[in-house]
């Protein structure tokens, strides 16, 4: 998501092999599925992701920071970098903002330097799951890092006659050009192997505290403190200012002899994060954690087995798995404790795991629909997580990041990942406290927030929610981005609607599913757009619909092409708008083929993986091509679904086409790639599209396997040209959830040309 100038338009293309023939993925050594994974994917381009380990959803993620600053630094990671300026011990996932970078270690040899910096080739660079591996070329030092769920190992290997020392960096941050700094920094000496401290930050997060516990396996010598710039005198025990460094020099490390660091971190103070420390890891053993982090891996990707003899088919699919299992991100220590919404310390209930880095806006659509499938306990917890944020906050958050609200993106889409988890019967969500948050978050009023103090100002709604709560539509002329925003809480309020509905509130549902239609007052006939519209009831002119900007259209991170298809909700009623439904269909094929070419000299980052204006690299484009499946025209829907698949996804680190974004890009991958996708989140129907495999299982928590075979199969024959439903055709190409849920078999035949009656 995100940012910034103008973009020259990227576009990958890579032909990739379609194998026909099929084997089981057998459980052996060298043959487990991690090692269908590269890290390295995504890294590249503008796909934000990093290299480092990480275990599934944890807390800290060691890596390499080799760019601070910048948008293609928002992971503090890209693959085109030959430098690092160190390890930190947190990194966000394929976001458009960058945070995080907490606690910055540096090995290297000789003297001591300002913030010295290390060379390296890419050859001398190794990444893995639950591992990555770097030689310095101006520095002595191999370096090595993995890690467990609150804790990060690091190994480096010096190797020379040169002096051995680390950079300890508390005040490293990413993304200073976009005005985060520090609030204040600590560090205590122990012992001479000990260091516990704080650093406190402000950032996308604007209250961000990390408490650090670090462990060296051989004792260090304190040579030089710099306190906000200035050296002091590196003889006390404890040490405080905005920016603290400090360089340590380990004389005691035998010749071939690893210095090891183990760091816990909490955020909530630094007796958790040394408990994290001594709960995760006791002993001293760096090849026990990364086994255990890889064991843990291997069983989360066995939820979904992929039977192909193509290497890179199963690198890209386990890889966006993989991607797809790092956030939501724990965020509580080892004995329960957390920072919550209102930034006090809570204890979790029994059977309540906190979470943060819920990028909400981007994830309900593809994300969060995949895991209810692949891992239903997870879905329930992290629904009744938001709950809980809601009631220490008084409002669901749209995209919280460590305890805080960052008010990033566009109104309450919390509400479609509740709505979705209900729709598909998921036990164990209280229905009306469900509501509740929901409807409370729709109004909610600046007065009415009585817990919250630190939102950031994009959080708050009052001037949309007037609007909408009088029953018409943001004037374009007094709220900016107001089509995106008009559009998206249209289908909020439907997906509060399903809620309503499914609690037995009939005066709800009725009101809720009214202001589900209100995208109605955004749509132009006359051009056949949504565009913004004047207090006074004139459309905004000039309207160029190529034309997109952050700060001054009214589209978010898009164009009138792009958003003008977000009606997921109300497909026959969107129809309804059009003359017929062949004006219709030629209005969405147009799509497909207008220019690429992108109007506005601020246009959208964002605006990548384009055929035609529509822009797969964002989200509000990625239920578009499904539309024809339901129109009676699913031919377009495969052609399209086999184009993104085979040239947007390629195993390389320019793989993934626009910011992951938490996961999103790469579940949208997965769910296609099984064949099959969700229009409509809170709906709980599947569209067949086009598998690319010839075999996939995918095994449910209930003990079930659900089974989809096709016959066929091949680049040539991307379009469907039968289902059945353990043994029973489908009369169109959609199923349901509650399909998936009983296990079985969904069988599909292929072929090399379009079947007009599916």
């Amino acid at each position: 998501m995100y940012r910034s100038k103008v973009l020259s338009l990227f576009l990958v293309a890579l032909v990739l092999l379609v194998a026909s023939c099929s084997g089981k993925i057998e459980k052996k050594p060298g043959n487990a599925l991690i090692g269908y994974v590269d890290p390295f994917i995504g890294t590249g381009f503008h796909g934000h992701t990093f290299p480092g380990p990480v275990m599934p959803h944890g807390m800290v993620q060691p890596g390499p920071d080799t760019r601070l600053n910048g948008w293609d630094a928002s992971s503090g990671y890209h693959y085109s970098d030959s430098t690092i300026y160190g390890f930190s011990q947190t990194h966000l996932s394929g976001t458009g903002i960058g945070d995080m970078g907490d606690l910055l270690l540096l090995p290297f040899t000789g003297e001591e330097d300002d913030k010295p910096i290390a060379l390296f080739d890419k050859k001398d660079e190794h990444a893995e799951v639950g591992y990555y591996k770097v030689r310095f070329k101006n520095f002595d030092v191999e370096a090595e890092l993995t890690a467990g769920m609150r804790v990060a190992y690091h190994r480096y290997m010096f190797s020379g006659k040169e002096t051995k020392r680390v950079l300890l960096d508390v005040g490293h941050i990413l993304q200073r050009t976009w005005g985060h700094s520090n609030m204040a920094n600590e560090f205590e000496i122990i012992d001479r192997q000990t260091i516990r401290g704080l650093k406190y930050s402000k950032g996308w997060a604007q209250d961000h505290r990390v408490y650090f516990y670090l462990r060296f396996s051989s004792p260090f010598i304190l040579n030089e403190v710099n306190i906000n710039g200035d050296d002091v005198d590196a003889s006390a025990e404890s040490y405080q200012g905005k920016n603290v460094h400090a360089y340590l020099q380990f004389e005691e490390l035998k010749t071939d002899e690893a210095l090891e660091i183990k760091i816990g971190i909490s955020a909530v103070d630094m007796e958790g994060a040394e408990n994290n420390l001594k709960s995760e890891m006791p002993n001293w053993d760096f090849k026990a954690l990364k086994e255990r982090n890889q064991k843990a891996w291997e069983k989360e990707l066995e939820r979904i087995k992929v039977f192909t003899g193509d290497k890179d088919k199963k690198t890209t699919f386990y890889t966006a798995l993989y991607h797809s299992l790092i956030a939501p991100m724990i965020y509580q220590d080892a004995d329960g404790r957390y920072r919550g919404m209102d930034l006090q310390i809570h204890q979790a209930k029994e059977g309540h795991t906190n979470n943060t880095v819920y990028s909400l806006w981007d994830t309900f659509r593809a994300l969060h629909p995949l895991m209810t499938i692949i891992n239903e306990k997870k879905s329930v917890d992290w629904v009744n997580n938001l709950l809980v944020k809601y009631q220490e906050g008084d409002f669901l958050p749209k995209w919280p990041l460590c305890a805080n609200y960052t008010g990033t993106m566009v109104a309450y889409p919390a509400v479609a990942n509740i709505a979705d988890a209900l729709s598909k019967e998921l036990p164990g969500i209280n229905k009306q406290l469900a509501l509740e948050a929901s409807v409370n978050s729709a109004r909610y009023k600046p007065e009415l927030i009585a817990n919250v103090t630190h939102i950031g100002k994009r959080e708050l709604m009052p001037l949309y929610n007037k609007f909408v709560d009088a029953g018409t539509y943001i004037p374009a002329d007094s709220i900016a981005k107001s089509v995106s925003y008009g559009l998206e809480m249209a289908y909020y309020d439907w997906c509060i609607a399903q809620i309503a509905k499914l609690t037995g509130d009939e005066e709800l549902y009725h009101e809720f599913d009214k202001r589900g239609q209100y995208y109605r007052f955004y749509f132009d006939k006359e051009t056949g757009f949504m565009r913004g519209k004047n207090a006074d009831g004139t459309w905004v002119t000039p309207f160029h619909p190529r034309y997109s900007s952050h700060d001054e259209s009214e589209y978010v991170e898009g164009n009138a092409w792009q958003w003008t298809w977000f009606v997921p909700h109300d497909l026959n009623g969107f129809v309804d708008l059009f003359p017929d439904k062949a004006h219709f269909i030629q209005k969405l094929d147009s799509l497909f083929t207008t220019s690429s070419e992108v109007l506005g000299e601020d246009a959208s980052d964002d605006i990548t993986g384009l055929i035609g204006q529509y822009a797969h690299g964002n989200e509000p484009s990625h239920h578009i091509a499904y539309f024809y499946t339901y129109l009676g025209q699913a031919w377009k829907t495969q052609e399209l679904v086999d184009k993104i698949l085979h040239e947007f996804y390629p195993p390389t680190p320019e793989g993934i086409i626009g910011n992951e974004d938490c996961g999103q890009m790469s579940a949208w991958y997965i769910l296609n790639a099984m064949g099959f996708y969700q229009l409509t989140p809170g709906d709980p129907t599947y569209v067949i599209s086009r598998p690319l495999f010839n075999k996939v299982e995918i095994a449910l928590e209930n003990d079930k396997v659900f089974t989809i075979q096709v016959e066929n199969n091949s680049k040539a024959n991307k379009y469907v040209q039968h289902a059945s439903l353990n043994g029973t055709p489908l009369p169109e190409l959609l199923f349901g959830h509650k399909d998936i849920k009983k296990g079985g078999l969904l069988k599909i035949i292929m072929g090399d040309k379009p079947k007009f009656n599916n």
